[in-house]
Order: structure tokens, then C-alpha cells, then sequence
């Protein structure tokens, strides 16, 4: 992210407001009603509309989001325009299944994905495996998270890019997981709503200065154009048949595996009630237009112009343009370091999400099954905020050695191959009672096994990590589904009394 250093006051007020998000995790823990997993991972299941609106708004749209779509937006032109529709399925997808799943999780006291996995199939195959990929996967999106965090703050200290990636990384990574491991879900659900409303402030009053600095819209398209009539980029050209394709596997791989996010299913537990649920997912359709709206309008702007950028460094699209409004004027100067701050605060927010998340699994379902089932609900909480320092450490690490590796795009592609695996198990499962455990875990394994092998593979008919245009991921959930489905039907009846009792309590 290329901005102006920040000067001494400018720093003062970022730092302020990072300390702050501390000071929010030490309220939340005050509010702890007691000390169980249900608490401090779902927030006592009392989390009202604006709050869920807000942090469901920020786990789907993290700072991060911001920089690797408007730097997909430079690299591929106008056929980005996909996000829109990508974005918009995920809602679809939560009204498919989220009111069901929070209706069984409420009856039957659920904390964890996989706590439904295990109550419907009551397979330790498959819920251990699920809760395994499903920590992998997000271990990939604390990784982009952090990333960003460091390429943030590359541009805002004048040492060397390297130092101060490094340096963004570590005290962010430690700041979110100090708020994250005092105050839980509320402590993160709390600073997702104050980053939320910065951000879409912040967000609409750069939209108007990028106007003011660089022309309108209708202006960069036209340049765009002309430029692509001159060397034949094809960034101004609608999308050939391979593009479509693309599109199409986006849209099915981001809307299903986005909707599984586990820390997006716990917050469909968090919910207060059932009516704050379906508003805030009714609200959340409209947001893909706002948020897709402005990374769409910047992406535009800084393929018009700014010029010199390929590969990861295309993610810095947006903040060379910041760094022009930030040059514009006094006004543009300190609406970019409160944007600055909304963004790290999102950015935070979002990845100490996956951390709760996979904390809660690892403490639950992989060392409160495995190692001490006699455990108490105090002892794994403690045993999961031990998790989240200790994985945080190691992704620190991961992070910095991957600072030139690869695009945001190209990392979070990978976590939605491994989470569409889970279709099956969770929304075929919420529909069809006679899907058995055994089948599905088999078919899960044979297509986490399949997508990796076709993503880090060296096959002729794979091209950019894509077959055909499409994501591995999607190529292996067909074998997936395949083997649930056959080896469903093969079952006997009398061993689906399991989903006939989950589907009279749904009911």
C-alpha cells in the first residue's frame, strides 16, 4: 500500500486508535456473563441485528478485500466485475441453509461447525477431519489477513519495506490477539462495529475525493479504452468464453465456500434470535453494492491512472491512488490516516475472526474429543487462547516469508478449494436425511485429496490453478458428491434414524 509516510501526530492518532481496540477486548471480558466456550465464542447467543449486520459485513468484506479486488481489477479490467456476482451469491447461499442450521443450533446447544457435523452424522471420521481442513483453510485466510497488515504498513514508515512489513505484521498480529483473547466474540463483534461504520464513512468520503483528484468515471473509462485500442490489452473488451467460465466457477466457489466460513457459521449461532438473523442477512444483500460499488469505481481509477504495476505489486493499486489524495490537501491528508485506521481495524477484525474460530475447534473438537474429554468448558477456553497465540506465531513467520511470494487473490483462491468440500456434509446433509456420515466423510477426504493435487499439481490440462477456467476445488467436489450420494443410497434404513430425529427437531 504506496502512501505518504505518516508524520509524528499522524502517528499518534493511529496508534491511539489501535490501543483502543485493546481497551475494547477489557470491556467486552467485563461483560462475560460466565466462563463457558458459549460465552466466549458466541457471545452468550445475544448478539443483536446491528452488531450481526456489522460483523457479518466486516467477516465477508475485511480490509483486505479492499487491496486484492481493486489490484484484480488492475491486473484483469473490467470483467472484474464478477465480484459483484459473487459476492451477492454468498447471500443466497446463507438464505439456503443459515435459518436451518441456527434453528438446530439453538434446540441443540451448538458452539462449533462441528458440532452439527457430529450431531448429524455422529461420524468422528468426518467431524475430524472437517474441523482439520476447515483450520487449514483458515490458517490460509489469517495469512492473507496478516500480509496485508504488513503491506500497509510498508507504505506509511519511511524504513526499509522489508522492516516495516515485518514490523506490521507482528504489532498487529499482537494487538488483535491481546482484544481477541480478553474479550472473545463480543470484544471482536464490538470493534467489527465501530471499523464497519469508519469504514463505510471513510470509504464514501475517499470515493468523492478520488472524483475530485481524478476526474469522473466516464473520463477514466475513455482513457482505458483508448489505451486498449492502442496495445490490445484487452482490459476494456468484454469477457471471451474462458473469462466466463471463470466468472461462473467465482461465483459458485466464492458463494458456497464463503457461506461456510466457520466463523461465519458461529456467528449464525450468535445470533439473538431468528428474526435478527434474517434481517441482517436481508441487509447483507444490499451491501455487495456498496462495497463492490467503490472497489469497482477505485479499480477503474487506478487502471486509468497509475501505470507500472504487475504481478503481487498490483495490490498497491489503491493506495497509490490514497496517496494522491493524500498530497491533494490537509482535508485528504487526515481522511486517509482515519481511513488507515478503519482499514487496519478490519483487517484485525477479520483475521481474529478465523483465529477465535480456529481456536474453538481446537480446543473442542480436536483436544476436547482426542486428548481430555473429561475436560471442563474453563479448561478449553484456556486451552484455545493458548492455540491462538501459539498458531498466530507460527503464521507470523508464514507471512513474512511469503511477502513476495504470491497475490492476495492467489492465497485466498486456495481456502475456497478446500471449504466447498464441505457442501455435502453441511447443505445436501440439511435437506436430504438419508445422507450418510460414513459416504460423505469418504467423499469429503477424496475431494480435499483432489483439489490440492489439482491446484499444486503439474498437469497439462491445468492452467493458472484452474481446469478449464474453473477451481480445482469445484473439478473435485463432483467426485465428492458423487460418492456421497451413491454411497448414501446404498444405506439400509434403519441406520438413518440419526437424521430422521435431527429433521423432526429442525421441524
Amino acid at each position: 500500500m504506496e502512501l505518504l509516510p505518516l508524520g509524528p501526530l499522524a502517528w499518534t492518532v493511529v496508534i491511539a486508535y489501535l490501543g483502543s481496540l485493546i481497551g475494547v477486548g477489557y470491556i467486552a471480558r467485563r461483560a462475560r456473563r460466565e466462563n463457558t466456550l458459549t460465552d466466549f465464542y458466541l457471545g452468550g447467543r445475544g448478539i443483536g441485528f446491528v452488531v450481526l449486520f456489522l460483523t457479518l459485513f466486516a467477516t465477508t468484506y475485511s480490509g483486505n478485500t479492499f487491496f486484492a479486488f481493486t489490484g484484480s481489477i488492475y491486473r484483469q479490467g473490467f470483467v472484474f466485475i464478477y465480484s459483484l456476482h459473487f459476492m451477492l451469491a454468498i447471500v443466497v447461499v446463507y438464505q439456503f441453509f443459515a435459518p436451518a442450521l441456527k434453528r438446530l443450533a439453538d434446540r441443540r446447544g451448538y458452539v462449533t461447525p462441528v458440532d452439527y457435523l457430529q450431531d448429524r452424522y455422529d461420524s468422528r471420521l468426518l467431524s475430524v477431519s472437517c474441523a482439520l481442513v476447515m483450520c487449514v483453510a483458515l490458517s490460509n485466510y489469517l495469512v492473507a489477513q496478516l500480509m496485508a497488515m504488513g503491506r500497509a504498513m510498508e507504505g506509511l514508515a519511511t524504513v526499509d519495506p522489508a522492516v516495516a512489513f515485518a514490523f506490521g505484521v507482528i504489532v498487529l498480529a499482537l494487538i488483535m490477539v491481546i482484544y481477541g483473547t480478553l474479550g472473545g466474540l463480543r470484544a471482536v463483534a464490538w470493534t467489527d462495529t465501530i471499523q464497519g461504520v469508519l469504514l463505510l464513512l471513510g470509504l464514501a468520503a475517499l470515493l468523492v475525493m478520488l472524483f475530485l483528484q481524478f476526474g469522473s468515471l466516464e473520463q477514466a473509462t475513455r482513457l482505458i479504452q483508448a489505451r486498449d485500442a492502442a496495445a490490445g490489452t484487452g482490459l476494456a473488451a468484454p469477457p471471451n468464453a474462458a473469462q466466463a467460465r471463470e466468472w461462473l466457477s467465482y461465483v459458485l466457489v466464492v458463494g458456497f465456500g464463503a457461506a461456510l466460513y466457520p466463523h461465519a457459521i458461529q456467528r449464525v449461532y450468535a445470533a439473538r434470535s431468528m428474526a435478527v438473523l434474517n434481517r441482517s442477512i436481508a441487509w447483507m444483500a444490499f451491501m455487495p453494492f456498496v462495497a463492490i460499488g467503490f472497489i469497482f469505481v477505485a479499480g477503474t481509477m487506478g487502471l486509468a491512472h497509475v501505470e507500472g504495476l504487475s504481478g503481487p505489486a498490483a495490490d498497491q493499486v489503491l493506495g497509490r491512488m490514497m496517496q494522491e489524495v493524500q498530497l491533494a490537501s490537509l482535508f485528504g491528508y487526515w481522511l486517509v490516516v482515519l481511513l488507515i485506521c478503519a482499514v487496519l481495524a478490519a483487517m484485525m477484525s477479520t483475521a481474529d475472526s478465523a483465529l477465535l474460530s480456529i481456536s474453538s475447534m481446537v480446543s473442542k473438537d480436536i483436544y476436547g474429543v482426542i486428548v481430555r474429554p473429561d475436560a471442563t468448558e474453563g479448561q478449553l477456553t484456556r486451552v484455545g487462547k493458548l492455540c491462538s497465540w501459539i498458531l498466530l506465531a507460527l503464521l507470523v513467520g508464514l507471512a513474512i516469508a511469503l511477502r513476495e511470494q504470491a497475490t492476495l487473490i492467489q492465497i485466498i483462491d486456495r481456502k475456497f478449494d478446500l471449504l466447498v468440500q464441505m457442501v455435502p456434509a453441511f447443505m445436501l446433509g440439511m435437506r436430504w436425511k438419508g445422507l450418510r456420515g460414513g459416504a460423505t466423510a469418504v467423499g469429503f477426504l477424496v475431494g480435499v485429496a483432489l483439489s490440492l493435487m489439482l491446484a499444486f499439481g503439474d498437469f497439462p490440462f491445468v492452467e493458472g490453478a484452474k481446469v478449464a477456467g474453473f477451481h480445482p476445488g469445484l473439478v473435485a467436489l463432483i467426485p465428492n458428491l458423487a460418492i456421497a450420494v451413491a454411497g448414501s443410497t446404498l444405506l439400509p434404513r434403519k441406520v438413518r434414524a440419526r437424521a430422521d430425529s435431527l429433521e423432526r427437531t429442525n421441524q
